[in-house]
């Protein structure tokens, strides 16, 4: 008998994407308008005059001019406010990840009494509201002689960031096989060698997604910098609102500054977009 012919094997049909209809398009189209627009509004008034800022109706065309930032950064002293922002906001992430790690790596691998109430208190001190802190930070900073300084910031800014670092790392980390922590044990490694050597390399994605959300948080706090700082420890989201005084509201230069904070956080989103896409989403499908 003579073989048979091999049959190739059928391949499913083509899936052919559908074009996207005309509403679809106009109604993102609308949403990049409604989310770019405050930051092409902040970025024009920022090179506008105090007299064509304050046009009515505004003016779409006009000449630019960078009066604005020139005296915000170098007679306003908004650059050394910048360099305050950075400072609170890399120590207070580097602290964050320092404590957070080891906290999360205990709340995903290990069983003890007290494990669930402990993971409800970190929750909820990020629920907590920071009006509600303001007046007793205030005054325990006040006695103890820590206005205005930047360990002071470090440490507020620290009991909100800390619990973001436990919630996503704990969450990476529950999410690695417990297989390789047993086979590492019977190798003889111990509970930091299987911390730092196998669960924080995969557990990467979230470790950055925590440091992006923590450092951002630090850098465009308000409220806190606006209270316990004067001049020393002044943070850049302070200084863009000490410019109101009274009736004089200088848009420009409010702008300006506003544009100035605004621009590091961006560039760095979009450099970490990767990280905080891939971090977000582990664990969602299993």
């Amino acid at each position: 008998m003579s073989p048979r012919p091999m049959r190739s094997p059928k391949l499913p049909p083509a899936q052919h994407k559908r074009p996207p209809l005309i509403w679809e398009t106009v109604i993102l189209v609308a949403i990049i308008i409604v989310c770019v627009f405050p930051f092409y509004w902040m970025v024009t008034t920022s090179l506008k005059t105090h007299i064509v800022a304050l046009e009515a109706p505004p003016a779409w065309i006009f000449e630019p001019t960078f009066n604005n930032y020139s005296e915000a950064l170098f007679k306003d002293g908004v650059l050394r406010t910048l360099f305050n922002s950075l400072i609170i906001a890399i120590c207070t992430t580097c602290l964050a990840l320092i404590l957070g790690i080891p906290a999360a790596f205990a709340l995903a691998r290990f069983e003890f009494r007290g494990k669930k109430d402990l993971w409800f208190w970190f929750i909820t001190n990020r629920m907590v509201s920071p009006i509600v802190l303001a007046l007793p930070f205030f005054l325990i900073a006040k006695n103890l002689g820590l206005l205005d300084r930047h360990i002071t910031l470090i440490l507020i800014y620290l009991t909100f960031n800390l619990p973001i670092v436990i919630w996503i790392v704990t969450d990476q980390i529950r999410g690695i096989p417990f297989e390789l922590d047993e086979a590492a044990r019977l190798e003889g490694a111990s509970q930091f060698t299987i911390m730092t050597r196998i669960c924080l390399p995969l557990a990467m994605p979230g470790v950055a997604v925590s440091a992006i959300f923590s450092f951002i948080f630090s850098w465009n706090e308000l409220m806190f910098g606006l209270i316990l700082t004067r001049n020393d420890a002044k943070t850049a989201p302070a200084m863009a609102v000490s410019f109101m005084e009274g009736y004089n509201l200088p848009y420009g230069k409010i702008m300006a500054t506003s544009t100035l904070i605004v621009i590091p956080v961006l560039i760095f989103a979009l450099l970490a977009s990767r990280h905080l896409v891939r971090g977000l989403t582990m664990g969602a499908v299993k």
